[in-house]
């Protein structure tokens, strides 16, 4: 992950795109159950890195508690935050339920997630300093 902060500020680009589009995901087992435990909280901290790499986004922390997920990642402007999250829950889940069975009994409906998840948009400059660039473009052009 990346743990270097000045690394979290840099700017990424596509061919057409220079973009920092940062967002904070968190999501629970179905009945918020403590499932992740033991091998399954390892397994899917890799297969929940695996799957933003997939997407072309990047982790900077992943963190599975016994019953919830936080994903910190950056990820390009072309994927919705809605579609980065039910990408990563449904994949996720189709692949730790096939490593591990046992799980679907525990979670009842043998859905491993809550349909709900809660997003955050995460910036490095605060909005006040966008406004007062935007207002002062005017000033920058009489120059």
């Amino acid at each position: 992950m990346g743990d270097n902060p000045q690394t979290w500020t840099r700017l990424r680009s596509t061919r057409h795109v220079k973009y920092w589009c940062a967002y904070h995901f968190v999501w629970v087992p179905k009945y918020r159950r403590d499932v992740l435990i033991n091998g399954v909280r390892e397994y899917a901290r890799e297969v929940l890195s695996q799957i933003l790499k997939e997407l072309g986004c990047e982790p900077l922390a992943l963190e599975v508690m016994p019953d919830h997920v936080h994903v910190f990642t950056i990820c390009p402007p072309r994927h919705s935050p809605s579609y980065v999250a039910r990408y990563l829950k449904g994949k996720s889940a189709r692949k730790i339920l096939q490593k591990f069975p046992e799980l679907r009994a525990r979670v009842k409906s043998g859905k491993l997630w809550s349909r709900s998840y809660f997003v955050a948009t995460v910036g490095n400059v605060t909005a006040d300093v966008v406004r007062k660039y935007v207002e002062e473009q005017w000033k920058h052009e009489e120059d």
